[in-house]
């Protein structure tokens, strides 16, 4: 196949909030491999971390699709071979307030309400937030020879937001999202498929014919498309509308926890009390 002219080309510049491995500019790429069929190919070395300058390229390119070019599908990937993302860039995503509220839950609501056909093409690892981002498209396709779709938080000690945790309560059964959150699996393509993670193995090409497959073209002309997405997707959209009070919901859990873990060691307390006087 011959190179596919671009429709257009965005930068994602280097930011100094970012961590020193994540300094390259990166971009993202919109070609057209198949009439209504816009294929997003982003990368920003060197595992695509999930930053506000790329959290803002992405949805630019998300805004011009829906609004200069005629309705289709949307297929998003990494010309990284070896990551669709990494997930957050933690350290500095902890440390910025406006981060969750103002950068990420708008790119993830934005995917998860498009008004078109999403398909995330994992061609490589998604991890932690990165397989969040692919869970917020409508379908995925994943590379069969390489690569693994993990929740890794409790690996680093990370805690799943609400707004994190939704959309695998919404898209998966509950015994595949334990596995994910308490064991920290990972799960290379295949075994991906058979619980749900995904919707089919393959490169562009599969992905090209599954969207044939599943007329997702004609789907997407669909005046209701988006807001079907919006009432079939409502607790995740809620939890996404809810982030800024995030923080206050979560340090409300945290002021709970330690109060029964304080009753808690205070029934120990007493139950060693008791077990000292009858030795007596």
């Amino acid at each position: 196949m011959p190179p596919i002219p671009p429709l257009f080309v965005l930068p994602v510049p280097p930011s100094v909030a970012t961590s020193s491995t994540q300094n390259q500019q990166g971009e993202f790429i919109c070609t057209q491999p198949s009439p209504q069929v816009y294929l997003l190919s982003f990368s920003y070395p060197p595992d695509n971390r999930l930053t506000p300058a790329f959290n803002q390229s992405f949805l630019l390119a998300l805004d011009i699709i829906e609004h200069r070019l005629p309705r289709g599908v949307v297929i998003t990937t990494s010309t990284i071979s070896k990551f669709y993302s990494n997930g957050l860039d933690f350290e500095n995503a902890i440390r910025d307030p406006t981060f969750f509220p103002s950068s990420l839950f708008p790119l993830w609501r934005r995917l998860v309400t498009y008004p078109m056909p999403t398909v995330a093409l994992m061609n490589g690892h998604a991890f932690a937030g990165g397989l969040m981002t692919a869970m917020m498209h409508d379908y995925r396709i994943m590379n069969p020879h390489k690569g693994f779709v993990c929740l890794n938080e409790l690996d680093f000690g990370a805690a799943l937001q609400p707004a994190m945790a939704s959309v695998f309560r919404v898209k998966l059964n509950m015994t595949t999202f334990r596995n994910m959150v308490l064991e920290s699996r990972r799960f290379p393509a295949l075994e991906a498929l058979k619980e749900g993670i995904i919707d089919g193995v393959g490169d562009v090409d599969e992905t090209l014919a599954f969207i044939g497959e599943m007329k997702l073209t004609q789907k997407a002309q669909g005046a209701s498309y988006g807001k079907i997405k919006e009432e079939m997707y409502r607790e995740v959209v809620k939890d996404l509308d809810e982030g800024p009070d995030t923080p206050k919901t979560l340090t409300a859990r945290d002021l709970d926890r330690n109060r029964r873990d304080s009753e808690a060691k205070k029934r120990v307390d007493e139950y060693q009390a008791v077990l000292r006087r009858a030795k007596l």
